[in-house]
């Protein structure tokens, strides 16, 4: 059987600078990742290299997406074929409502990845993102809002949520979802994407902190610092490091 994502030996450098050192990581449909570690370690420049960033270069390595060579392939490409991204730090679009930019996304991606299904009226598309959206508590009105123009840090959180539930992606790559909700919108946040999980979908979930998790229990946890993996464990690992932090890695080199 072929692994949903298969990650061997991947070294990425930023500005010449190697940043993630010997990367091995491999996902299965349906599982939910976990990868954990102290500022730096180069957990947000993983994720972002498999999406494609144009700011990482890979110089050693290989990463297979259901089978085929992820680095071959253009951002779109892989948005295309189901991988997600939910950034950190979102980005704003003015003039552009998140309804009419999620339309385009969908259409774009959805019938090409499923061909059985046809594009969507907006008027079809509507009816599907409210029903989205309800399951995140957001009022209709959210989405004739500008893509995360004036939105709080928690409101452009559920709008990368609202997205990565329209979009269906095959695994969604979770870059510090967490990072700074109020414990009502974590809840909300985390319940939305606990609400996606199935058999046929898996997540890379990259956090600082355990407390997401405890509401998105995962199926593994890996340690990184200093650009490796140095631990992997399941969900308690996750725990053990809210208790103790990460000082016990601190001589690795």
């Amino acid at each position: 059987m072929i692994s949903l994502l298969t990650i061997k030996g991947l070294h990425i450098a930023v500005d010449g600078t190697e940043v993630v050192r010997g990367i091995d990581l491999t996902i299965e449909k349906g599982e939910v990742h976990a990868i954990m570690g102290p500022n730096g370690s180069g957990k947000s420049t993983l994720v972002n290299t498999l999406m494609g960033h144009p700011k990482y270069s890979i110089t050693k390595g290989e990463v297979r997406f259901m089978g085929k060579d992820l680095l071959t392939m253009k951002p779109h490409e892989r948005a295309v074929a189901g991988m997600f991204l939910a950034f950190q730090y979102p980005k704003e679009i003015a003039g552009v409502t998140l309804r009419s930019f999620l339309s385009a996304a969908w259409n774009a991606q959805i019938p090409a990845r499923h061909p059985e299904r046809k594009k969507l009226s907006p008027i079809k598309f509507r009816k599907l993102l409210e029903e989205k959206m309800k399951t995140l508590h957001l009022d209709a009105g959210f989405a004739e809002r500008h893509v995360n123009k004036g939105f709080s840090g928690g409101e452009k959180k559920k709008a990368e949520v609202l997205q990565m539930s329209v979009l269906e992606p095959v695994l969604a790559l979770l870059d510090e979802t967490d990072s700074g909700l109020d414990i009502d919108a974590l809840k909300i946040v985390a319940e939305g994407i606990q609400a996606m999980r199935s058999k046929d979908r898996s997540f890379l979930v990259v956090t600082h902190y355990a407390r997401i998790l405890d509401y998105l229990t995962p199926d593994h946890v890996h340690v990184m610092v200093k650009g490796k993996i140095v631990e992997s464990g399941g969900a308690a690992l996750a725990q053990m490091l809210e208790a103790q932090g990460y000082e016990k890695y601190a001589t690795l080199g």
